[in-house]
This record gives structure tokens, C-alpha cells and sequence, in this order.
């Protein structure tokens, strides 16, 4: 896949630890690879990234994790799994939307929504889930609108809105969409929240070629805001970090590795000639 997606989990010094726990969780997870400043993961084929970033960000509910589980039993597992040393901001039950729900924070600080899906054929799914909440409500479905116009391979699977009669008529009830063929969930958060966006949770965009991150980062800087180290906010206060392909690569050669940290801590936007010419 060009210009693959995933997520990035902002840890205080756990990052090994959460990997190491959710690998406990999951049967279908491995890590990757891991060194003291990050730790990459795989739950149900989906790569996940844990950033040992610090204390100056801490995760949020608005940007979950779905599980999807082919059965009761699994269900239950997974919940049992994630609730040790967690706490439920819903608990597992019956709901109108499903036979079998419920959200959990585990002891991290990341959320996951648990819920039955009898009707998959391929074992269980994960799949990050946006929530438009405070100054952000209603704006679900120009955020999609956005996403999908910048990533190739995109498109909006689902789309439902509350209903006329209710108080959020027009408002995104549940929607389901495609980046990049990557799959992602997004919803409006009406009610009071104290949470919104923030770096806790990010969305990595690894490219191949300079002509991509400026793509990707001019999108999203435009109405949004440029950080350090390849990182960025778009204008609905979602963060993700534009990278080269190669960055690994590059910073793990014993030659130049320490030249190439040296050249990237100095950039905003990543410059590809400019790391490799370290």
C-alpha cells in the first residue's frame, strides 16, 4: 500500500509495557521491533506504533480503538483482558446497536470499544475511531469530506446521521470510511466532553518520495498547524506525522544514524535529500 497509515500511542515510558500487555491480550499480536524510544506492534494485522514521547501529552477517549469480536466468548475475553487494571466508561451490555458492547480505558490510559460482531468471517478487527466532541461537534462529516479528498484509495463506506426528530438532526450518527484502503470509523460526540484531539493519539503517514510529504503536509498545514520532527495538526485538531519510508533505515546505519537524528530534530517538515546527505 502507497503511503501506508497507522496509529502512534503517546506513553510516559510505557510504551514496551502497554505493547507487551496488549500482546497478552490479543492472540492475534506480535511486536515488531523496539528500541528505547518506541515500540512497534501488531494487533489483528493492524501496526500500531507506542511512542515513549514523555509526560507533556496524555491519551484521550477521542480517538478509540474498535474491536470487533466473531463471538460472545471473545467478547467477553477481550473485555476481561483490557478491564485488568482499567476502569469502564461504558459498561459491556446490551445496546441498541449491538447484543454486546461496551468501552473500556485500560490501565494506559488508551480506549477501546469491545463489540460483538457475529456476522465476520475473519476473526477479530481493529480499527481507530475519531469522536468530534466541545468545538469539534458536528464537524464528522466535513473531516471525511477533507480526509478522503487528500488520500488516494479513499472513499466513505458508511455514512448515518441522526435522525430528523432528534436534537442533533444532520450530526454523524456512525460513519465507517477508507484512507489510503486503511479503515477508519468517525463519529460526532454530542454531550459534554472535557477531551478533545491532542497528540496522545497520532496517525503516522510513512512516504516514499518528497513530492508526498509535501502533499500531505501542506493539506494539512494549511488550515492547521506545523510542529517539529515531521509532525502536524489539521485544522480539526487531529495530529499526524509525515515521515520518510527510510527514516528507519537511515537512522539505525551506524554511521550515519547519530548525523541523521541531528539533521531531522532541526526540521519541521521532513526534507528527504537533506537526511540522506547526513
Amino acid at each position: 500500500m502507497a503511503n501506508p497509515i497507522y496509529p502512534c500511542i503517546w506513553y510516559n515510558g510505557q510504551a514496551q509495557e502497554a505493547a507487551a500487555f496488549y500482546c497478552s491480550v490479543f492472540s492475534d499480536s506480535k511486536i515488531v521491533h523496539e528500541n528505547p524510544t518506541a515500540v512497534i506492534f501488531e494487533i489483528n494485522g493492524k501496526k500500531i506504533m507506542g511512542l515513549n514521547g514523555g509526560p507533556m501529552f496524555t491519551i484521550n477517549p477521542s480517538i478509540s480503538f474498535f474491536i470487533y469480536c466473531p463471538s460472545v466468548e471473545e467478547t467477553d475475553q477481550v473485555w476481561k483482558g483490557l478491564m485488568a487494571g482499567g476502569k469502564a466508561l461504558m459498561p459491556l451490555d446490551t445496546y441498541p446497536w449491538s447484543k454486546r458492547y461496551g468501552w473500556v480505558q485500560d490501565k494506559f490510559g488508551m480506549t477501546w470499544q469491545v463489540m460483538l460482531n457475529e456476522e465476520s468471517t475473519s476473526g477479530q478487527n481493529l480499527t481507530p475511531s475519531f469522536l468530534f466532541t466541545r468545538e469539534r461537534f458536528g464537524r464528522a462529516e466535513e473531516a471525511i469530506r477533507f480526509y478522503t479528498s487528500v488520500f488516494d484509495n479513499s472513499r466513505t463506506e458508511v455514512m448515518v446521521h441522526y435522525p430528523k426528530e432528534d436534537a442533533h438532526a444532520g450530526k454523524v450518527l456512525f460513519s465507517e470510511f477508507y484512507l489510503n484502503d486503511y479503515f477508519l470509523i468517525a463519529m460526532d460526540g454530542p454531550g459534554v466532553h472535557d477531551y478533545s484531539f491532542n497528540e496522545g493519539v497520532s496517525f503516522v503517514v510513512e512516504c516514499e518520495t518528497q513530492e508526498a510529504i509535501d502533499h500531505y503536509w501542506n493539506a494539512f498545514t494549511k488550515a492547521g498547524e506545523e510542529g517539529q520532527c515531521g509532525w502536524c495538526k489539521d485544522q480539526f485538531g487531529v495530529s499526524w506525522q509525515i515521515v520518510p519510508s527510510i527514516l528507519g533505515e537511515l537512522m539505525n546505519d551506524p554511521e550515519k544514524g547519530q548525523r541523521v537524528m541531528a539533521a531531522f530534530l532541526k526540521m519541521k517538515k521532513f526534507d528527504i535529500a537533506t537526511l540522506v546527505n547526513a
